[in-house]
């Protein structure tokens, strides 16, 4: 366990390293103008230019830029927005509940619907099986942005049942609100998860110990957990892990189309803004997550089998 934490940590740095170094750079060579977003695109004087240029270390080297935030956000200091004029950590507190809540919903939605939907095809030849696999066909084929486009038009504008923007107040109204944005999310990711799982338990159903137990007259529930899902367990836990960990990249997507005030959209916004700050702190938040989930799926693998170490990828 004690390696497993080292490596994963090293890992972590390393990433966030080349992470940092690919953004800041990226972000440097994109068009536009800092200045003019500072000013809101009005006319200065050069004295007043100068002076908002050495405020924000405009005038420096790239590396010397990239060393000056990278020395600050070691204490905690991601700096300030260029274009709401606010302290990135205390914007990122704001924006970061939606996104994450956004994130927990869609992922009990994907592992629930998905892995259901895919063990009742494996068990389901026929009507049910086929009606499944034309289902996760049309899901997978929608990007996030036209699935909210239709549930949009039909559960808010056609129907009203749900609303159609905003994240709302409180427990019971951010679940409302965060519904659709969910589906939307969840879409192409279950039905990916479901045709994982439908594979692996059919594939797991064939095997001699699995027809062993079922010639020994146990029931089909337990053969079902024992026998089935348990050495099933490791692909779906894989393909499961790496769709949750997706969402984060694809969230922005959703925010906008539903008018949410997250990570995802404001990352867009500061990007077109070229605020710096803003994209360089989100950006490095997501690759954190990134590699968060990625050690806890792998942390996953060694509970599901104890033939697989940690650390180590499974067969």
């Amino acid at each position: 366990m004690g390696r497993f934490i080292l490596r994963r940590g090293a890992l972590l740095l390393a990433t966030l390293f080349v992470a940092s170094v690919a953004i800041y750079v990226a972000m440097y060579l994109a068009p536009g103008d800092p200045i003019a977003v500072l000013t809101g695109g009005r006319q200065v004087t050069p004295e007043v230019r100068a002076l908002l240029t050495e405020r924000y270390h405009l005038d420096d080297p790239l590396p010397v830029r990239y060393w000056h935030w990278l020395s600050s956000a070691f204490h905690g200091d991601f700096g300030y927005s260029l274009a709401s004029r606010e302290d990135v950590s205390t914007l990122i507190a704001q924006r970061a509940p939606t996104t994450i809540a956004l994130v927990a919903y869609t992922s009990v939605i994907i592992a629930v619907i998905g892995i259901g939907i895919g063990i009742l095809s494996a068990l389901k030849p026929g009507v049910v099986d086929t009606t499944a696999l034309l289902v996760t066909t049309v899901l997978a084929a929608m990007p996030s942005f036209v699935t909210a486009l239709v549930l949009i038009s039909v559960f808010a504008v056609g129907l009203g049942w749900f609303p159609a923007l905003g994240e709302g107040e409180g427990f019971a109204g951010q679940l409302v609100h965060l519904t659709l944005p969910a589906i939307a999310l969840a879409c192409s990711s279950l039905a990916l998860v479901a045709r994982i799982t439908r594979a692996s338990v059919r594939e797991e159903s064939k095997r001699e110990h699995v027809q062993t137990a079922i010639s020994r007259g146990l029931p089909a529930r337990v053969v079902l957990r024992r026998h089935i899902l348990r050495n099933a367990a490791i692909p779906i836990t894989t393909v499961t892990g790496l769709t949750i960990a997706s969402l984060i990249v694809l969230v922005s997507i959703v925010e906008q189309a539903f008018n949410l005030n997250g990570l995802g959209a404001t990352l867009v916004k500061s990007a077109q803004n070229k605020d710096f700050a803003v994209v360089q702190a989100i950006a490095l938040l997501m690759v954190v997550a990134f590699v968060v989930i990625n050690s806890i799926v792998d942390f996953l693998y060694a509970l599901l089998d104890p033939r697989v170490s940690l650390g180590t990828a499974a067969a």
